[in-house]
């Protein structure tokens, strides 16, 4: 353990190094200064969203959710007791196994909610990637990133692109409201939840990728001038925050990735990075002597390790061919991952309720939606990240919030900004 520790230390890697309850203010001045409109890590886009009641019964819309890994199309109906899912069909991102043109993804998606265009007029189209919002909610691409490639990308309007090849294909009179996939998970928590339990809510996504969203007043995002009281859904974009500091792997990492220089916090944090990061670890581990060659050879037979193998080894297991002098430092720094990964997020859950002002009611805490494969699957990284906001939010902050991972919850969120605005 001691040696595993200095060798965090040294490498800037030990997740103790970082205090939530000392970060989070920190990044709470980022987020102002990025509502501010000001130069600064954190962009703030506001989604044009206010929060959601919950959905009258019998209202439907198509949805199409273009994610990190994965892309869906359904038609979704609530329900008086919740919604439905009808006609899902889930296949690979374009863009993931080889670079894709813009115009191949939308005739793609076009492809996939065809079939659904009898059903509704409303479209709710969840985007994964950093898009700045329109007034008429559509979204503008700032940037493709998760090691997806969509090349010709940069500034096309999404749900005009979808509705112009709709378009094309005679299929006319369709409303898109793109939304981001956290602003989809807050929006699909606060849909089906009892909102009379929470003071508010918010969203984390910690899965491929890393994101979270709060509602603030609109004459708080001062960069738009509004001046009314009325709730905006704000999208962080919080994987692009660069106050925390780097460790050699995320350096080296960081410097190898498709976007070198930006979205730091994301490539500290999400799963689509954490097995490259313990990759670089364990061969330096044995360049330094930590484990042996065979340790590391062993490990190599598994060409890139993901979430589920991470998760897999922090526990202990798959570790039978390791050497037995080996197994507790592999499974030692891989956990650490997970668990500075939980602190990196338990910061940025304190900062936004210090950004809203939420969270000081203890007999109605702040609802946590998080979705995500880290915090549904991983049984190292959800139990650290509620023991986190128990010790730093709530006792050194004074921050009540219980975190709630939902399933699915962007294809609800998704439906409902479409439905709420056509």
């Amino acid at each position: 353990m001691e040696k595993v520790n200095l060798f965090l230390k040294k490498h800037g890697m030990l997740p103790e190094n970082t205090d939530p309850a000392a970060e989070a203010p920190k990044m709470a001045e980022e987020m102002k200064k990025g509502l501010r409109g000001e130069k600064c890590s954190l962009p703030m886009i506001p989604t044009y969203l206010g929060r959601a009641d919950k959905i009258g019964s019998g209202r439907s819309a198509a949805v199409v959710d273009a994610g990190g890994t994965n892309f869906r199309s359904a038609l979704v109906s609530f329900t008086g007791d919740g919604y439905k899912v009808e006609h899902l069909k889930k296949t690979k991102m374009p863009g993931t196994a080889e670079p894709a043109e813009w115009d191949e993804f939308i005739s793609f998606a076009a492809d996939e909610i065809m079939p659904l265009m009898d059903y509704t007029d409303c479209i709710g189209f969840c985007f994964s990637y950093s898009a700045d919002i329109t007034p008429e909610i559509d979204g503008r691409v700032r940037s493709i990133d998760k090691e997806v490639v969509l090349k010709n990308s940069e500034g096309k309007l999404v749900g005009k692109s979808l509705n112009d090849e709709l378009n094309r294909r005679g299929v006319h009179g369709r409303k898109i409201v793109v939304i981001n996939d956290t602003a989809a998970v807050m929006l699909g928590g606060a849909a089906v939840l009892d909102g009379g339990k929470y003071e508010d809510f918010i969203a984390q996504v910690s899965g491929t990728g890393t994101n979270t969203c709060c509602a603030v007043a609109e004459k708080d995002i001062t960069k738009l001038e509004l001046g009314s009281d009325r709730p905006m859904i704000i999208n962080t974009e919080s994987g692009m925050y660069d106050g925390l500091p780097m460790g050699d792997f995320d350096k080296a990492l960081d410097s190898a990735s498709l976007n070198p220089g930006l979205k730091h916090f994301e490539k500290m944090t999400a799963g689509v990075y954490l097995g490259s990061l313990c990759s670089l670890m364990l061969e330096a581990a044995c360049e330094e002597g930590l484990i042996c060659n065979e340790t590391l050879n062993v490990l190599q037979k598994v060409e890139k390790p993901d979430g589920a193998v991470l998760d897999a080894w922090s526990c202990g297991e798959r570790l039978e061919e390791v050497p037995d002098c080996d197994k507790e430092t592999v499974q030692l720094i891989s956990r650490a991952l997970f668990c500075r990964s939980a602190r990196f997020m338990c910061t940025n859950l304190g900062a936004l309720m210090l950004l809203n002002g939420t969270g000081r009611n203890p007999e109605k805490p702040v609802c946590i939606c998080a979705e995500g494969s880290l915090v549904q699957k991983s049984r190292v990284y959800r139990p650290e990240l509620e023991r986190l906001i128990d010790k730093y939010l709530k006792e050194k902050l004074g921050l009540n919030a219980v975190l709630l991972p939902v399933e699915e919850s962007t294809l609800p969120g998704s439906a409902a900004a479409a439905i709420l605005n056509c």
